[in-house]
């Protein structure tokens, strides 16, 4: 097949989960036969992702105008015609591809695009944030998990204290947006990489057949090389209980609330190592590092994978509800003890448990730094290596495939034609 791959989130010098997904999905793609290039952002030129970049196929640097911010944050409130704008652009943009490719398949934060996409054109779109209702992305506000589906309770997302007007534009720009998402999850094949997700939408918009839930992947071939060279590594006697967290440095994602938690109960021979940038890194560092604490910085897949396969335990500490969870899988594919909060997408991941105690899951980050602490005093587990690739590329791709094969245009055919994968909406 001809795909078009479409993410605005690429390229970029360091790139997060979402765009190293799809350069995954590229490469496997290609390696399938398949034709595959990419349209992402005019940012950058698609050398700046160096060899996570290289993927087999051509890259159009052409989507734009979703950085703008249209004053909202200086207005305090979101503007109705911003995302409808945005999405007629990146369709405008796309449409000049069409005829050139089988199947596009679009991964990004613009999910109403597909409204502007005519029903004619085989169009999918993997859908891996909150963003379907939330204008945030992540349902997650004032330190806590949002699960209000008021419009007017959105106010508060651009301006601390919102004020009448400011309360009742943001609320007919929530409104306006979530019903043209709702149209385009209706006109065209959408893909949630977690039931939640689907779950989340349909609170916010009423249930109905949204869409069909195929988890997210990794490259299985990537940790298998991490998962050898880790073991062949020899290992000095009395070697400290080393904990690994990758993330981005910011507050959904949990590592202060780690660390802080952490750090002042650690025992002796223990050791947090801390692989991401953010916002919170500079704070962070200054906070914790030194003695039990090293930050990594922002790493690329590979090393990422090194650390993790190197570490006796990985921690997501995520404190939003993560869509999936890549990090996750990829401590459960290495064979390692992974806690995280009992939230979002994460539990749907004791799929791809290697034993029944691998995924450990907990009520808030005292119960889980609780039970990391008791850990070391067993025995380690060696977890066996999971007997297929399952959370691989293969499954996932010839999944998509038999979507790809489908009628263009309205997404009924997804429930009625592709009963065998995984879960529908």
């Amino acid at each position: 097949m001809r795909i078009l791959l479409v993410s605005e989130d690429i390229p970029y010098p360091s790139m997060g989960g979402l765009a190293k997904h799809v350069l995954t999905l590229a490469r496997a793609l290609v390696q399938d036969g398949h034709t595959v290039d990419l349209l992402g952002n005019t940012q950058h030129p698609i050398d700046v992702a160096g060899a996570e970049g290289q993927f087999g196929g051509r890259f159009f640097g052409q989507l734009d105008g979703h950085i703008a911010g249209w004053k909202e944050i200086s207005l305090g409130m979101y503007l109705p015609p911003r995302r409808t704008w945005i999405a007629k652009r990146f369709a405008r943009i796309i449409l000049r591809h069409a005829d050139d490719y089988d199947v596009i398949h679009y991964h990004g934060h613009v999910p109403n695009v597909a409204l502007y996409i005519p029903e004619d054109v085989n169009f999918v779109q993997t859908r891996h944030d909150q963003g379907s209702d939330c204008l945030m992305n992540t349902r997650y506000r004032n330190d806590a998990v949002c699960e209000t589906v008021d419009p007017s309770a959105c106010a508060s997302c651009r301006t601390l204290h919102p004020n009448a007007l400011q309360t009742a534009v943001t609320a007919a720009a929530v409104r306006r947006y979530r019903s043209e998402v709702a149209a385009a999850f209706r006109r065209h094949k959408t893909v949630f990489v977690s039931d939640l997700l689907q779950r989340n939408f349909a609170r916010a918009m009423g249930p109905g057949k949204w869409g069909i839930t195929l988890h997210n992947f990794i490259d299985t071939q990537r940790v298998r090389k991490a998962r050898e060279e880790a073991a062949s590594e020899a290992r000095e006697s009395g070697a400290n209980f080393d904990i690994f967290v990758a993330a981005k440095l910011y507050p959904a994602k949990g590592v202060g609330a780690f660390l802080r938690e952490a750090v002042p109960r650690l025992q002796p021979g223990m050791r947090i190592i801390v692989a991401g940038s953010g916002e919170e890194e500079a704070s962070l560092r200054a906070a914790f590092e030194g003695g039990a604490v090293r930050f990594l910085g922002w790493c690329d897949v590979d090393e990422t994978l090194r650390q993790a396969a190197r570490a006796d335990a990985v921690v997501v500490p995520s404190l939003w509800e993560e869509p999936f969870g890549a990090t996750t899988l990829e401590g459960l594919l290495l064979g390692k003890p992974t806690f995280a909060l009992a939230r979002g997408g994460t539990p749907e991941l004791k799929l791809y448990v290697a034993a029944p105690d691998q995924l450990r899951l907990f009520d808030d980050m005292k119960k889980l730094v609780d039970d990391l602490l008791r850990f070391p005093l067993r025995a380690r587990p060696a977890y066996a290596p999971l007997a297929h690739e399952v959370g691989g590329t293969r499954d996932a791709v010839e999944a998509l495939l038999r979507i790809y094969r489908l009628p263009a245009g309205r997404p009924v055919h997804l429930v009625s034609a592709v009963p065998e994968l995984q879960r529908q909406g």
